[in-house]
């Protein structure tokens, strides 16, 4: 699949990941309305790109597997005072997706893990949290792959 597959799958992980959070739907529940009726299609006039299912379904499931390591990583890069459930539901789904890749996908470069996070969160976030999404992370990125730089 191209890098528009996988950009794809990045958003629709997000989305995901933030409709479980804010909906509190399972993961099979999630996979299904995604795959059946978002992913590839056409809504209220915009055409959704075609992902790569199989790292959708990787980003949905190792953000599941690993939440409470991914999340303590997160609460520990956050500024002091600002824990990850004080985050709003979209960077949250942002930082945890981002964070899966970055512990467990050493097939992708760092830096092209953390250029795709930043751009699924400019499509739903103020300029400044976008900032905050691209430093934290930088910051985890460079905790999980020291030697990426």
């Amino acid at each position: 699949m191209s890098r528009e597959h996988r950009a794809a799958a990045r958003l629709a992980a997000t989305q995901a990941l933030y409709q479980m959070d804010v909906a509190g739907k399972g993961l099979n529940e999630i996979l299904a309305e995604f795959e059946t009726y978002w992913i590839g299609r056409e809504i209220e006039g915009d055409l959704y790109i075609p992902a790569e299912i199989e790292f959708f379904r990787d980003i949905l499931t190792g953000v599941l597997n690993d939440q409470r390591a991914i999340d303590v990583d997160i609460d520990e890069t956050l500024n002091d005072g600002w824990p990850l459930r004080r985050v709003e539901a979209v960077m949250r789904a942002v930082l945890r997706a981002g964070s899966h890749e970055l512990r467990k996908r050493k097939d992708i470069p760092p830096r092209v893990i953390i250029k795709e996070y930043v751009d699924v969160a400019a499509a739903f976030l103020a300029t400044d949290e976008v900032g905050m999404i691209n430093a934290v992370l930088d910051k985890l990125a460079r905790k999980a792959r020291p030697d990426d730089f």
